[in-house]
């Protein structure tokens, strides 16, 4: 090789320094900004309850011990006026040394004891009389098992989130037309509004609640999915701004970290509890979801084994 081939060579590399500092400097400028939106945004969400610990725990869960823990999560329809109803009430527990998570969801009918108001009621009730501590006290009482953190989410405001990771994907089980909007069989892509018509569809569909819990769940998992996707780290911003408006959470930015970082195989796997041997009844001309007793029995002890209780 000629001197001057060698001194071309030499002249390529501060290019190359100055492209890899430039990319760099974008990286972590970009990196910054996403971390200064996401702490923004747990700073909006956060939203203390007034106890350190369940009733039915002796100490709070430690995560870098890498406990057990439990999440009610709680979709909400408000109303202007209206404290609102939880229609969509799902619990969760995650189990990092199995690396599991169980999930299940419970009918808003559900006849159960109101903790707090000292009567029996459907299970959503318990929102609308004392918000979320009373749905978590009530949640805990019926599934005999503590209930450690709990997410609220804005069902109305949910069609925002759902399009500020750009659409889901889902594969439907039931051809079906609400709203306006049609449902073929088979995997389907869905836009806000389209996903707010579909998780809500109940009287269409033969198992009535509990199709629609599973139409609830599919979703749930596709937005996980979709914002978790490199796609949506260009929305970051819109993705934030849906969360920080329409949801809200005891959990705070510290646990949000240590849940990222001692519990992230446990999501890879959900096994799914379903809730369906129970029946209708009508008190004083009111409809109400009577659990079977043996059915609730084998879930408070599955959840209760998988929390190591």
């Amino acid at each position: 090789m000629s001197r001057l081939g060698k001194k071309q060579k030499k002249k390529k590399w501060p290019w190359i320094v100055g492209i890899l500092a430039v990319v760099l400097v974008i990286v972590l400028i970009y990196g910054f900004m996403i971390f200064k939106g996401f702490t923004d945004t747990v700073s909006d969400i956060h939203q203390p309850i007034e106890r350190e610990v369940s009733d039915k725990r002796d100490a709070p869960v430690t995560f870098d011990d890498k406990e057990p823990f439990s999440v009610l999560v709680l979709g909400v329809d408000e109303r202007e006026g209206d404290a609102g109803r939880s229609d969509t009430i799902i619990v969760l527990t995650v189990n990092p040394e199995t690396k599991s998570s169980t999930m299940v969801s419970i009918p808003r009918d559900t006849y159960t004891e109101i903790i707090g108001k000292g009567k029996m009621d459907k299970i959503n009730h318990a929102y609308a009389f004392g918000g979320i501590e009373m749905s978590m006290h009530t949640v805990e009482n019926l599934l005999d098992i503590p209930i450690d953190y709990v997410v609220q989410v804005n069902m109305d405001s949910f069609k925002d989130i759902v399009d500020a990771v750009g659409g889901i994907t889902v594969n439907n089980t039931l051809d079906f037309t609400v709203d306006d909007y049609s449902y073929p069989v088979g995997e389907i892509t869905l836009d806000g509004e389209e996903a707010l018509s579909f998780v809500r569809m109940r009287y269409e569909d033969p198992r009535g609640d509990f199709g629609r819990q599973d139409r609830q769940k599919q979703v749930i998992q596709a937005v996980l999915r979709e914002g978790a996707s490199v796609n949506s780290l260009v929305n970051y911003k819109s993705i934030f701004g849906a969360i920080g408006d329409n949801v809200r959470t005891n959990m705070t930015f510290d646990e949000m970290v240590d849940v990222q970082a001692n519990y992230r195989d446990a999501f890879g796997k959900v096994d799914q509890l379903y809730i369906q041997n129970g029946a209708g009844q009508k008190i004083d001309g009111i409809y109400y979801y009577m659990m079977n007793d043996e059915e609730l029995n084998e879930i408070k002890t599955t959840l209760k084994t998988h929390l190591e209780l």
